[in-house]
């Protein structure tokens, strides 16, 4: 899940042309540098519509550093066949939803908890993160999220997985993180799919990628002017003459 861009002192990307992949103005885009990784756990990344504009979101990104990816824009899917476009068996997917989790409900020790329809840690961890076939990534800010989880029903059938990431977001000051644990969608799928797999060089090469669009972001913003002293001055002391 992503969060809302803290737009107060942000300018867009210089240029207005866009890149036919990611649809991102040419001064971010990073696609001449993107490696497709074959992952064998599948990705579905469902968008909420309002986060298409948003220059910085990661959603294409990632699709487009995975074999196995689909990436979809909308509100609500009958089925998660209907929305992958080929038959899956939603009790062999999971669906990153942090909900209501906070760090201190994980059980010790774990980045990455499997979850019941209450929101209650499952007892055998590891046995239920192996039988997972694919993920769900929901695309959007907390609310957005929110709508896409309760508007798409067959997400129950599955699992649901909660992250806790020891290191906040690349994002740093560009978004507001009302919680330290959010993560870019780029961020939450690598974490997410490394880990299931056993494979750190998935999330190694998508934050690579994603620096490297940030760093061309902040290269393109004009340099802010000094702000003003606005301390007051301090009032001499002793008698006016």
């Amino acid at each position: 899940m992503t969060d809302p861009i803290d737009t107060e002192d942000l300018q867009p990307a210089a240029s207005d042309a866009e890149c036919p992949r990611c649809l991102k103005p040419l001064a971010l885009c990073v696609c001449d540098t993107v490696v497709p990784i074959e992952n064998r756990i599948g990705l579905l990344i469902l968008q909420h519509p309002q986060e298409q504009a948003k220059e910085l979101g990661t959603a294409r990104l990632t699709a487009l550093h995975l074999t196995d990816a689909v990436f979809k824009i909308g509100l609500s899917w009958p089925s998660l066949a209907a929305a992958l476009g080929r038959p899956a068996d939603p009790k062999r997917w999971a669906v990153l939803y942090l909900g209501s989790m906070r760090p201190e409900d994980f059980p010790p020790g774990r980045e990455l908890v499997v979850l019941d329809r209450k929101g209650a840690p499952l007892p055998e961890q590891d046995s239920a993160l192996d039988e997972i076939e694919g993920v769900v990534v929901l695309d959007g800010t907390w609310s957005q999220a929110k709508t896409l989880w309760w508007r798409n029903a067959w997400m129950l059938k599955g699992r649901r997985i909660a992250l806790k990431p020891q290191r906040p977001s690349l994002y740093g000051k560009l978004r507001r993180e009302p919680r330290r644990e959010a993560l870019s969608t780029l961020e939450s799928a690598a974490f997410l799919l490394s880990r299931l797999e056993g494979r750190p060089e998935i999330e190694a090469a998508l934050l690579a990628s994603f620096a490297r669009m940030l760093d061309r972001y902040r290269a393109s913003q004009p340099a802010r002017p000094a702000r003003p002293d606005r301390r007051r001055p301090q009032q001499r002391r002793g008698r006016q003459r």
